[in-house]
């Protein structure tokens, strides 16, 4: 191993990407280098692009889309991913060449990827980040710290859905924007998943008044964390919603029910405890029955269903007949009147509004 001094110069010089962007670039003093050096999940590494694969831009800290050039320096984390319908990659035991396998900014190697997905682009790992005293820096030195609630859990909806792509973030944004509609202050966080802005920018933009991801608890994925650690990420953030005082707070919950951290996370005590309602977003009628079914197992109190299959109308009758719950597209979930279709209880004047609508 051997640490190299860094200029502060060359720091300011590299994109930053959005999964480290509270990294405080005049804490970083030198890199660390060599062969014996194996990176941990969270760390965070100046790379070069070599080769433009699948992932010919790079979410930066405070949004903007950058192209990605061969050559460039960029500034990310390890980290895990599990994406059917794009990567499987882990973080890799040495800081050999690697793969970009988010845009949010994740460094790992593939082991698989989806058949119309190109392969990844490639980069070079310079050096892991150290501070002044040749510590690591890593994402988790960022975190949010755990609160004590001294505020009530305002009201949560949950919206989970059969697979990658089913329409849970349309869901969650447009459930914001009804909630909004109708008077209430809403927070929001997506607590699994990989490292990525798009999500929680397009919460914010549908009026969140806070959002929040596992990110800002210290994690670059939640692939393969163990269900102590998701069971965390979800009291930080929901803890920190509450402090924020809003009136009701929305969870977007990452990938399939059979993703192996989403099917802990269903399975958690602390999960039930933090939600109220499940909203089901799919893409078709069956896999909306399976999943409910999988759901009411679990004792989780679903109560509507949205999604992709929304856009078909043969669809949402086939799966309002066979589930009996209500199913919502884009308008109607945006509609004030959702806080009631959704039968939310009475809960202090602003839940009182939206009841009256």
């Amino acid at each position: 191993m051997n640490t190299l001094l860094i200029s502060q110069e060359r720091l300011l010089q590299a994109k930053i990407a959005y999964t480290p962007r509270n990294l405080k670039l005049e804490t970083v003093a030198a890199l660390l280098q060599g062969d014996e050096v194996i990176p941990d999940a969270g760390d965070m590494v100046l790379a070069k692009v070599t080769k433009i694969g699948h992932h010919s831009g790079l979410e930066l800290a405070h949004g903007r889309r950058s192209a990605l050039f061969a050559g460039d320096e960029i500034i990310v984390c390890y980290g895990d991913r599990y994406a059917p319908d794009q990567f499987e990659a882990k973080v890799p035991d040495d800081l050999q060449a690697c793969d970009l396998v988010a845009s949010g900014g994740i460094a790992s190697r593939v082991n698989y990827r989806h058949a119309s997905v190109k392969a990844p682009t490639s980069i070079e790992p310079i050096g892991l980040l150290l501070d002044s005293h040749n510590q690591r820096i890593n994402l988790r030195d960022t975190a949010l710290p755990k609160l004590v609630s001294l505020f009530p859990r305002p009201y949560t909806i949950a919206v989970t859905g059969t697979a990658m792509n089913a329409g849970k973030t349309t869901t969650a944004a447009t459930l914001i924007r009804g909630l909004v509609n109708a008077g209430y202050t809403v927070g929001a966080a997506k607590v699994t998943g990989t490292g990525s802005g798009r999500d929680t920018w397009l919460m914010t933009d549908a009026g969140s008044k806070l959002t929040l991801d596992f990110t800002h608890a210290g994690f670059p994925s939640t692939y393969m964390l163990t269900p102590e650690q998701v069971d965390h990420i979800v009291e930080t953030l929901v803890m920190h919603l509450s402090a924020a005082r809003v009136d009701a707070i929305v969870l977007e919950v990452a990938d399939g029910l059979l993703q192996r951290e989403t099917a802990a996370l269903l399975d958690s005590k602390v999960f039930a405890r933090a939600v109220d309602s499940v909203i089901f977003a799919a893409g078709d009628a069956m896999g909306a029955v399976a999943g409910i079914e999988h759901l009411k197992r679990k004792k989780l109190p679903v109560s509507a269903v949205s999604g992709r299959l929304t856009a078909s109308p043969l669809a949402i009758i086939e799966t309002e007949k066979a589930t009996g719950l209500p199913v919502f597209d884009k308008a109607a979930l945006s509609s004030p009147a959702i806080a009631s279709a959704l039968h939310i209880p009475l809960q202090g004047s602003s839940l009182r509004k939206i009841l009256a609508g």
